[in-house]
C-alpha cells in the first residue's frame, strides 16, 4: 500500500525518515530551507502548520506529493524549540521537570498546489529531574538537535512517566495521521 505515490519527504531528519520506513511508505527526501522563527503573538498551533505548509510549499514539484512537518513542544503555554546551546537544554529540560507538556506536529501535504495540513497533540508528562538527571542527559549530547531537548526515543526515555497521543508524534511524526492523509490523496488521485 501505498507505493508509487511519488512521495518526497521536505525533512532532513533522520527520525521522520526512519518513523516512514517502518510503516513501509516510500519516498525520497528533499530538503527544505525555511525560517523556523515564531511570529509575533503566533498561537502554537498556527506555527507548526505555518511551517509544514512553507517546507512543503519550497520543494513541490508537479506531479509529486510532498510532506512538511514541524514538531514542537509548548510547556506553560511557551514554544519550546530546539536548544541552541547546554545551557539552553538545561533550562528546557527544568521547564519540563515535573510537569505536563503538549507535542504538537504540524502536518502538510502538497499536490498539484493543493495543499492539506492538520496538526497532531500529544500530551507527555516528565518525572521530576534532579540536577544531576539533568546534566547526565545534556552531557550525553542526546537534547541538541531535538524540540523540546529531548528524544522520547532516547536516553530520555527514563523521564517519561505518561503519554496521552501519538508515540510517533513525540518521536517527530505523527504516522497514523500522515499514512490517512495519503490515503486520502491516493483516492482523489483515482477520481
Amino acid at each position: 500500500m501505498l507505493k508509487n505515490l511519488n512521495l518526497v519527504l521536505a525533512s532532513g531528519s533522520p527520525r521522520r525518515s526512519e518513523l516512514l520506513r517502518a510503516a513501509g511508505i516510500d519516498f525520497t527526501v528533499r530538503v527544505a530551507d525555511v525560517d523556523e522563527k515564531v511570529l509575533p503573538n503566533e498561537l502554537p498551533r498556527d506555527y507548526v502548520v505555518r511551517l509544514s505548509r512553507e517546507k512543503a510549499q519550497a520543494v513541490a514539484a508537479d506531479g509529486e506529493i510532498v510532506l512538511g512537518a514541524d514538531t514542537t513542544v509548548v510547556v506553560l503555554n511557551e514554544i519550546i524549540g530546539k536548544p541552541v546551546d547546554a545551557k539552553d537544554a538545561e533550562r528546557m529540560l527544568r521547564l519540563l521537570s515535573g510537569k505536563w507538556h503538549e507535542v504538537l506536529t504540524g502536518v502538510s501535504l502538497v499536490n498539484d498546489g493543493k495543499t492539506t495540513s492538520d496538526v497532531a497533540v500529544t500530551r507527555v508528562k516528565f518525572a521530576k529531574l534532579s540536577d544531576e538527571e539533568i546534566g547526565w542527559y545534556v552531557a550525553s549530547g542526546e537534547p541538541m538537535d531535538k524540540a523540546g531537548a529531548y528524544g522520547i526515543q532516547g536516553h530520555a526515555s527514563r523521564f517519561i512517566e505518561r503519554i496521552e497521543g501519538s508515540y510517533s508524534n513525540v518521536v517527530g511524526l505523527p504516522v497514523q495521521m500522515v499514512y490517512r492523509m495519503l490515503e486520502s490523496q491516493k483516492e482523489k488521485g483515482k477520481s
